[in-house]
């Protein structure tokens, strides 16, 4: 397919940008001279910048949102329809889109049954620290206001949610943050931590949050936020015996466990959502991107029945209902969307592909490992992939974040976008992070690793 350039004025579009619009993640002052990329259509897996070249994407709209893939007339349509007959009304009251995905999503996720909507993931994630608060307020008296987070995980951009961010320079110079937020470490077996029981390492990094509840005092602790899979900060799966001992400890210490899903959630590891690996039962899960795979905004917090039971009150004096509201999680574009979104991955089985796909990707990254030492490890479930990048695969020094930045940039010349650990921390900033929409094929796994195998050739050589 060839993309026709001149259905608009490509110079104005990209002036007009580079005048006007504020780009996240971006230094600006390299515009002045370049100009900044402007993408103008997407299909299937592939999209077209102003200039008319082609890419392979392989971040699902770099931040891995696009899971079924781009041009779905069928979610477009459904969200024309939708708007014309009702577009907007507050979420004090309900809506047709809202009430159908609300059930076909709690159809697949055992255990929990409300769902609360708002616009984004970083909105998600606040939604359910209020609720953590409240309910310190109204069942313990102010006590266990504490939200535990995990060192690499990230769960937003506002205040409050780089307040629980472990990525520590997405939250430089943010400060001062909100009070009670509270890191554990991280469980990351490639770069276990001195002293670890490495026979059982996942049992071991579990057994380190349990040392910080007892330190902080358990008493004084909410709940625990996890993502399934950390994502942005190196795609780490925690290892075996991980997850359940997590269970364990958050049940002992009557600790609501908060799952962050806004990465895994909707078919990016091979099942519905990346907790359902581990055969845990969460309290609350966030998510976001992949709901609706970018069609329209969407966010839902979803808790347990027990969770919402804490909120119904007889008396409305008393102000324990869950005083809060997000705009347009009143706007009925997003379940629109998500219904759709849902039935394409149902209907085209797109998790049993990106658990197959996701497979084939991974080995054959780790086939490269005999040609490239700078491959220090290849990790992931189903299509959410990391490749750390090492100096040395015996001491596992980092190569500097120059160097991803190169791959990055020479996949990018050759047609494949990538991504990257993004100014997170002061020295981890080395993984090569893939999500290719659950739409992807054999083929167009074959180009990302020839494009990642070209490109650390040609930067290694001028190492």
């Amino acid at each position: 397919m060839t993309y026709n350039v001149n259905d608009f004025d490509s110079v104005d579009v990209v002036n007009s940008d580079r005048d006007h619009v504020w780009h996240h993640l971006a230094h600006h002052k390299p515009f002045e001279k370049t100009g900044p990329m402007v993408i103008v259509k997407g299909e299937g897996m592939r999209v077209w910048d102003a200039k008319g070249n082609e890419y392979l994407d392989a971040v699902s709209g770099a931040v891995w949102t696009v899971n079924v893939g781009y041009g779905r007339t069928e979610i477009a349509d459904a969200v024309r329809d939708q708007l014309v007959t009702m577009n907007y009304f507050a979420q004090t009251a309900g809506n047709i889109p809202a009430a159908q995905f609300s059930k076909k999503l709690i159809e697949k996720m055992p255990g929990m049954n409300r769902v609360y909507f708002s616009n984004s993931g970083s909105e998600a994630n606040e939604k359910a620290f209020k609720i953590v608060r409240q309910i310190a307020h109204k069942k313990y008296n102010g006590k266990k206001t504490k939200i535990l987070y995990r060192e690499r995980d990230y769960h937003g951009t506002t205040i409050a949610t780089l307040s629980a961010s472990g990525q520590h320079e997405r939250r430089h110079q943010y400060g001062p943050f909100v009070p009670d937020f509270v890191e554990v470490p991280h469980c990351c077996e490639y770069r276990a931590q001195e002293g670890a029981d490495m026979s059982q390492y996942g049992v071991w990094a579990a057994n380190q949050i349990e040392k910080v509840i007892l330190q902080e005092g358990p008493e004084t602790i909410g709940a625990l936020c996890l993502e399934p899979i950390t994502a942005g900060g190196g795609v780490i799966e925690a290892s075996t015996g991980y997850w359940p001992r997590v269970a364990e400890i958050c049940k002992q210490y009557d600790i609501l466990l908060h799952i962050d899903e806004v990465v895994c959630g909707l078919g990016r590891t091979g099942t519905w959502f990346g907790y359902q690996h581990y055969g845990v039962q969460p309290d609350i899960v966030t998510m976001a991107k992949g709901v609706a795979s970018g069609y329209a905004a969407i966010s839902c917090t979803v808790t347990t029945e027990a969770v919402f039971e804490m909120f119904k009150e007889e008396d409305d004096a008393k102000m324990g209902y869950f005083r809060d509201i997000s705009t347009f999680g009143g706007c009925t574009a997003g379940p629109a969307a998500a219904l759709v979104n849902m039935e394409i991955i149902e209907n085209e089985n797109l998790l049993e592909n990106a658990a197959v796909q996701g497979e084939y990707l991974r080995e054959s990254l780790k086939g490269l490992m005999s040609k490239h030492e700078i491959i220090g490890d290849v990790r992931g479930k189903g299509l959410l992939v990391g490749i750390e990048l090492v100096k040395d695969r015996t001491t596992k020094e980092p190569v500097a974040e120059s160097v991803v930045i190169a791959i990055a940039g020479h996949c990018m010349e050759n047609g494949v976008i990538i991504g990257r650990t993004n100014r997170s921390f002061k020295e981890l900033n080395n993984t090569i992070c893939l999500a290719p929409a659950l739409i992807s094929t054999q083929q167009d796994m074959d180009r990302v690793v020839t494009a990642i195998d070209n490109a650390i050739a040609e930067t290694v050589s001028k190492m």
